[in-house]
């Protein structure tokens, strides 16, 4: 399977919609001197590519009340009862991100909460899953970097070089 090539063009549709995924073609063909087919084309290119996979609404939790995040490690009594632990992770709506690892967890989870009794009660759920040995929170204190650009840039930099 070939790689998909991505040209400047791309590379500055990409950056307009990571931006701002809502941002019309048409706003976007005019900022970059094409026409709005023009975008409509490439995008549904790199759409067909796999390169563009939907969009997404990045939503403020923390005007919604959601101000607490924690990272929760889980150890797991077998490796064996990984989906099953996984297919019950996911009935808990605070749980936003997991991950299967290796090294000191077998899954690793963000978790979104009002405050830290709200966080309490999520952690002690979490350990009442069957399959779950023990968890190990950490609190996050501030996000500091969540930066989708530069690792694109870096990419396009890879690609045309």
């Amino acid at each position: 399977m070939s790689k998909f090539k991505l040209d400047e063009l791309d590379h500055q549709i990409l950056e307009a919609l990571i931006e701002n995924a809502r941002t019309p073609f048409t706003d976007i063909a005019k900022n970059l001197l094409v026409s709005a087919g023009t975008i409509h084309v490439r995008v549904k290119k790199m759409e067909e590519e796999g390169v563009i996979k939907g969009s997404t609404l990045t939503v403020d939790y923390n005007k919604m009340g959601y101000t607490f995040i924690a990272y929760v490690g889980i150890f797991l009594e077998n490796s064996s009862t990984t989906f099953d632990v996984v297919k019950e992770i996911e009935k808990i709506p605070e749980i936003t991100v997991a991950h299967l690892t290796t090294g000191k967890f077998s899954i690793f989870c963000k978790l979104r909460a009002k405050d830290t009794r709200h966080a309490k009660d999520i952690i002690f759920s979490l350990d009442k899953i069957p399959g779950i040995k023990r968890t190990e929170t950490s609190i996050s204190l501030e996000e500091v970097i969540n930066d989708k650009k530069r690792l694109m840039h870096k990419i396009f930099k890879e690609i045309i070089f």
